[in-house]
């Protein structure tokens, strides 16, 4: 069975009620049940193209989502939208206030490499 890791650097549960708490964003992370451009994104949640961009913005930020670029040889390189977690744990953190961990499944490569890759991005 695949151990799932818990990050000591999970976004604030504030950005993560907020993303889940806006429906816009619960169809688009619904959605993504493969890399897919903003483009299909809001196809597939049947959200405007110009709000999908705010909300994917808003979940990359809760650490929900993670941007993957496609490079291609030609140097037009595409943004594609990946769920950036297996499972959302909710709990009391230990001054009894609610925190929410963010589980990732260790046993998948690309996943660690997804996440290396957005911490080199939000550094720099």
């Amino acid at each position: 069975m695949k151990q799932p890791a818990s990050r000591s650097d999970d976004p604030p549960s504030e950005a993560v009620f907020a993303a889940l708490d806006d429906p816009a964003c619960r169809d688009i992370v619904g959605s993504l049940d493969e890399p897919m451009t903003a483009s299909e994104v809001a196809d597939a949640a049947s959200v405007p193209l110009s709000t999908t961009y705010k909300k994917l913005d808003r979940l990359t930020e809760a650490d929900l989502v993670a941007e993957q670029t496609e490079l291609h040889p030609g140097g037009h390189h595409r943004s594609r939208y990946v769920t950036a977690f297996d499972r959302l744990v909710v709990g009391l953190d230990e001054r009894r206030e609610f925190a929410v961990s963010v589980e990732r499944d260790l046993a998948e490569p690309e996943r660690q490499l997804l996440g290396m890759w957005s911490e080199l991005r939000r550094e720099t």
